[in-house]
């Protein structure tokens, strides 16, 4: 499908979705959050792993409020529930492991949008900002989902409250994102990461997110089960029999994602 909003390729298992507005700093409207949930949706069928990046100086500034006209009119419950979500929700499941390479400024729903990947991996030139206090709002876009349970009760009510900037080294120090890397190395350093887990057990990843995820809600028996049925899972892959047969080999696994 060609895209007009952001660009999406593929390459050996390694799927890159960049969004593609770098003359409003990559702010999300419509027709990009259609694109991005066409893509991710994509990408959770051919490719191994999904990288989520921006073109130019920034990843995301948030909402486009100059879309669709005058920005307070703008119906904001039907926007989030009708198009947030979807985009969201397709992150969230897509099967395959999904790295947001934070390049610059990830603010408002760019910062959350981020915040969905499993792992995020932002330059040191990149900042993150919940800015929505600062014209009325609240963080949504599963801002006040991620941010808790993230950082931690009172750096995520502080962070959405002053809606200061937070730098990369920072939020990787406050356990937000999973590392901050120099400028100057970070898309070489966030494309060796990606290509080591298109390389890896596909099932491995799947079942490993589904377990961590559903753990926030489970209490220990409940996880317990979930996780000899989804290791379970995993024994019967031939992933698994490649990864003890390398061990005693004492050689790198070749996993072929089954």
């Amino acid at each position: 499908m060609d895209y007009r909003t952001i660009s999406y390729t593929l390459d050996d298992g390694l799927a890159v979705l960049r969004l593609e507005r770098p003359e409003v700093m990559n702010a999300l409207n419509a027709l990009m959050r259609a694109e991005i949930t066409d893509a991710v949706r994509a990408a959770g069928g051919e490719a191994r792993v999904l990288v989520l990046t921006g073109q130019g100086r920034a990843f995301c500034s948030g909402q486009d409020l100059g879309d669709g006209g005058n920005a307070a009119q703008i119906d904001l419950e039907r926007t989030l529930r009708e198009e947030y979500e979807p985009m969201l929700r397709a992150i969230r499941d897509c099967p395959v492991p999904t790295i947001a390479a934070v390049n610059g400024a990830a603010a408002g729903a760019g910062a959350n949008l981020a915040l969905a990947a499993d792992v995020v991996i932002a330059s040191e030139a990149a900042v993150f900002a919940q800015a929505f206090t600062r014209i009325g709002l609240i963080p949504d876009a599963g801002g006040t989902y991620w941010l808790p349970r993230q950082v931690g009760f009172a750096r995520a009510m502080g962070a959405a409250l002053f809606a200061e900037r937070i730098t990369a080294r920072q939020a990787a120090d406050w356990g937000m994102i999973w590392e901050a890397v120099p400028e100057a190395e970070f898309e070489a350093h966030w494309r060796a990461r990606a290509r080591q887990l298109a390389e890896g057990p596909t099932v491995a990843y799947r079942n490993l997110r589904t377990a961590l995820r559903q753990s926030l809600a489970n209490d220990l028996e409940t996880q317990l089960a979930l996780e000899a049925r989804l290791q379970g899972d995993c024994g019967r892959t031939r992933d698994f029999r490649e990864g003890v047969l390398a061990f005693l080999e004492k050689r790198p696994a070749r996993f072929e994602g089954r």
